[in-house]
């Protein structure tokens, strides 16, 4: 059995690889970036004495998951664990912002993170075992001004996931929903939102992605439905539920509003 890990060659997808292949996991690695991948393989294979398969794909296309989960079984490599963790966010007015870039973001965020969890459900069904782990966010439980786009496939992936671990109650399949805060990681240079107070001006105060990667695993372990790392992170989240959100949406506008916009 092999735990699958989309996205992998940085961030919290290389800190969850890092600890599933310290607890014995084989692993097949999915990201665009081959050669980081590579180094990753060799040093968790060095490390853990795992076997580790590397594949650079480009999930955010309308047939990744198909094509992903097809090779996979040609392989013979069959998946016990999969983490649904590659996505990236697009900053900016949505009037303003590159549609195609768009796009792509919700196949990567949205539409392969589904295709893929439900490809690999039917099979974990069939089984009676399997994980499927789909990394939303905190801002799942928010409306986000100048992030819109990642904001709302981040809700739906959370929303997705609680109703498909529901679904997949007694079937032997557990089903878990990632819902990190701002993690210092290559999210903020990729979504190219440095200026906002959250995606870089409060970057020191960001959690590191080793200390969010061995939360999040801690939570995963731990058996929960929706883990959120961090026990600042869980109080902040009790807080934003006694906030009426149409007083929320517009708090959040000065953190999410660069400089860079007028």
């Amino acid at each position: 059995m092999y735990t699958l890990i989309t996205g992998a060659s940085s961030g919290l997808g290389l800190e969850l690889a890092r600890h599933y292949a310290g607890d014995g996991h084989d692993l097949v690695l999915v990201a665009r970036r081959r050669e980081r991948l590579l180094t990753l393989a060799e040093e968790l294979q060095a490390r853990h004495g795992v076997n580790v398969q590397v594949l650079d794909r480009d999930l955010a296309r309308l047939d990744a998951a198909e094509t992903l989960h097809r090779e996979l079984a040609e392989a013979g490599w069959q998946i016990g664990t999969l983490v649904n963790n590659a996505g990236f966010g697009t900053y900016g007015r949505l009037s303003e912002t590159t549609l195609a870039e768009e796009e792509q973001e919700l196949l990567l965020n949205v539409v392969t993170p589904t295709k893929l969890s439900k490809l690999y459900l039917r099979e974990m069904t069939a089984r009676g075992s399997g994980h499927i782990i789909n990394m939303a966010s905190m801002a799942a439980f928010l409306a986000g001004p100048y992030m819109a786009v990642y904001f709302a496939s981040k809700a739906y992936l959370l929303s997705f996931t609680e109703a498909m671990a529901e679904e997949a109650r007694g079937s032997g399949v557990r089903v878990t929903a990632v819902c990190p805060n701002v993690v210092a990681t290559g999210f903020q240079e990729r979504a190219r939102n440095e200026a906002a107070l959250v995606g870089g001006r409060i970057r020191q105060l960001m959690m590191t992605q080793e200390r969010a990667g061995r939360l999040i695993y801690a939570g995963i372990r731990a058996g929960r439905t929706v883990v959120v790392p961090g026990t600042e992170n869980r109080l902040a989240l009790v807080g934003l539920r006694l906030v009426p959100r149409a007083l929320m949406r517009r708090l959040i506008v000065p953190f999410q509003r660069g400089r860079d916009i007028r």
